[in-house]
């Protein structure tokens, strides 16, 4: 039977009934945000505080990242306080990983007792399972995002520490102890939400070109695909060449951007860039995607109601991206490539056939935002205001600040 993603609450219970607190002026809520790695973990968050932030414009936050990392540049664009938190070892080394792992401790124990939060929200990634470990030693409530039909592990051990788990598909209640679920969908940030329109995004990625023109936009991943960077490489030049109203905007991911800037030729019509920071201009832009199959993305693309073409990353052992991309196919008939399938010819046909199609990018678009949950939040915000609310102990110490 296929996975099907339900995007309503469930009706709540007379024990689960919400209620939005209005933090006094002297005790504004204090939120910290703990998740990265990849953008599937930070945007989440960033979502998330935009809408604790409009629900109640007195909330402070801080968010917990590694140095020098996507989620940190991420957060620091989004203008958010961060504060650094040491990382994985390098390489994976597991002899050396107690060691790293306590040092994150006792860095996220120092920074949360600085902080004093209400609530930590662990989103996924490296920094999120010592950060919510340290929450629940300090009496903080704690509660988990999973993006994934399929959840990671850490957040299946957060799970049993967790006072709430906000999840976005019906089939990851297997996975957790459903009396602390939530599903809500995959949270998109406002700037999503209200996409600017393409001519002001096409005058900021090409200054003087014609906003009629079609644009692709091309996303190899934070880090960055190889094959989805090589596939483009043999065939960016050529469709430029050939198709004078084609513009291609390439996210080539950090970990590309050195080899992929000195293989690429220059051309008026080609955006390139590491990492992208003004991903809602890009939406904006586009009129066809490619890309990998992140939960993130792929509900981003729902939420933007663009036609796409998914090439899963076979990186991953529970074949996340794989059923992320089939479900895809199911509720907005996106393309779906995979790495064993994708050569730059294939791709190539793959593009021609959507963009010559303009009834199936119409109905894929139809689709994809009949589909998308703009709401999702909106609705955790809700969830973690409630719980907050909800916490009438008062302790004298802890992290958990009287409100």
């Amino acid at each position: 039977m296929a996975t099907t993603l339900f995007f309503s609450l469930p009706a709540p219970s007379p024990t689960r009934r919400l209620s939005i607190i209005s933090c006094h002026s002297n005790h504004p809520l204090r939120v910290a945000f703990a998740g990265g790695g990849t953008g599937s973990n930070i945007y989440p968050a960033l979502a998330i505080a935009d809408d604790l932030k409009a629900a109640t414009p007195a909330s402070r936050f801080l968010f917990l990242a590694t140095p020098d990392s996507v989620e940190s540049a991420a957060i620091s664009a989004a203008g958010h306080h961060f504060a650094t938190v040491a990382g994985p070892p390098p390489n994976d080394n597991p002899f050396l990983f107690p060691l790293r792992f306590s040092n994150s401790l006792l860095q996220c124990l120092r920074h949360l007792r600085d902080f004093q939060p209400h609530v930590v929200v662990g989103t996924g990634g490296y920094v999120s399972f010592p950060a919510c470990l340290a929450a629940k030693l300090g009496g903080a409530t704690v509660v988990i995002h999973e993006p994934n039909s399929v959840p990671g592990f850490g957040n299946t051990l957060l799970a049993f520490l967790a006072d709430a788990i906000f999840v976005a598909f019906n089939s990851t209640l297997d996975s957790f102890p459903r009396n602390k679920c939530f599903v809500c969908g995959n949270p998109v940030r406002m700037s999503l939400r209200n996409l600017a329109s393409k001519e002001d995004a096409m005058t900021h990625f090409f200054p003087g070109s014609d906003c009629e023109g079609k644009v692709l936009l091309v996303l190899a991943g934070s880090f960055g695909a190889n094959a989805v960077n090589i596939a483009m490489l043999n065939l960016y030049f050529e469709m430029l060449r050939q198709d004078s109203a084609l513009h291609v905007i390439w996210q080539t991911g950090v970990g590309a951007s050195d080899e992929m800037d000195s293989l690429v030729k220059t051309h008026p019509r080609l955006y390139l860039t590491p990492f992208m920071h003004c991903i809602d201009l890009a939406y904006a832009a586009a009129d066809l995607i490619v890309s990998r199959a992140g939960a993130m993305t792929c509900y981003e693309i729902l939420a933007t109601g663009k036609p796409s073409i998914l090439i899963p990353s076979p990186n991953f052992s529970e074949g996340n991206q794989f059923r992320n991309a089939s479900l895809m196919a199911d509720l907005a008939g996106v393309t779906v490539i995979t790495e064993d399938e994708l050569d730059s010819s294939t791709l190539a046909i793959a593009i021609e056939k959507i963009f010559r199609d303009k009834h199936k990018m119409e109905e894929m678009s139809e689709r994809a935002l009949k589909a998308a949950n703009l709401n999702a939040s909106a609705e955790i915000a809700k969830h973690i205001l409630s719980l907050v609310n909800q916490s009438t102990i008062k302790k004298t110490n802890g992290f958990k600040a009287e409100s």
